[in-house]
């Protein structure tokens, strides 16, 4: 019952999202022939600028939605969690949603445990921190990827990655303001990445550790295919030495 209620939630949302916003999609490359959407084991988005972010619920198909209700592991920070409305929300958006500190912890092996089930789906914000309208994050840091979505892609056997390069939602939603813009345009662009390969791609990179190697291959390809924002959402700061030490998680 707990499952049928997430799975309404999310399409809830996706019809919300789809009678107050307009979206334009992009696929970076040749996706794939045949479904898309199947076999994804591993979804990041990345460019993380806002607690709205639930409007993306309005791009995937609804048996996408109906995967992450059943199947989803979600792992979003305690602070996030404790939140009064916002944290009983995110509770229901996945089958496990698993509250996390700042730490690599008893918290996050948590979240890797969840993984064992063939049929799991990780939907991750590899940045943790959101962007706020001053190009930094909540302490006053540049924007950064960090190395804990590693983790999940060495735990994963196969399957794919999804990749959401997000154009930003400041122009919707800033941290720290309370009612949305409406009717505005939400960007995002997709990537198909193939887990398997991409772990032993990277693994090859020399002279670096696979977290490293990451961080930097994924800290390019957001500089690469984030969509053009407008002019209400601040271009985004990159590290230009990006730390893997910590894990990335919601909020």
């Amino acid at each position: 019952m707990a499952r049928l209620v997430n799975y309404l939630l999310l399409l809830s949302l996706k019809a919300i999202s789809r009678l107050f916003w307009r979206f334009e999609t992009s696929w970076v490359g040749d996706p794939p022939p045949g479904d898309r959407w199947s076999g994804i084991r591993v979804c990041a988005i990345l460019n993380h600028t806002s607690l709205y972010e639930w409007v993306f619920a309005g791009l995937p198909p609804a048996r996408f939605l109906r995967k992450i209700a059943y199947h989803g592991v979600v792992p979003v920070a305690a602070k996030t969690v404790a939140r009064p409305l916002v944290g009983h929300f995110f509770s229901l958006v996945a089958a496990h949603v698993v509250s996390i500190s700042r730490q690599r912890d008893h918290t996050w092996r948590a979240v890797l445990a969840k993984i064992g089930d063939p049929k799991a789906i990780v939907v991750i914000l590899p940045e943790g921190h959101m962007l706020r309208p001053t190009g930094l994050d909540s302490e006053g840091h540049p924007m950064r990827i960090r190395g804990g979505i590693a983790d999940f892609l060495e735990a994963v056997p196969e399957g794919r990655m999804l990749l959401a390069y997000s154009g930003g939602l400041h122009h919707v939603q800033a941290p720290g303001e309370h009612l949305p813009r409406l009717f505005r345009t939400v960007r995002m662009s997709f990537e198909l990445v193939d887990v398997a390969a991409y772990r032993e791609r990277l693994r090859a990179t020399a002279g670096e550790s696979f977290r490293a190697a990451v961080v930097a291959d994924l800290e390019d390809r957001l500089a690469r295919h984030c969509p053009v924002r407008d002019d209400t959402c601040p271009p985004r700061r990159r590290s230009a030495n990006p730390s893997a030490a910590s894990p990335g998680r919601g909020k």
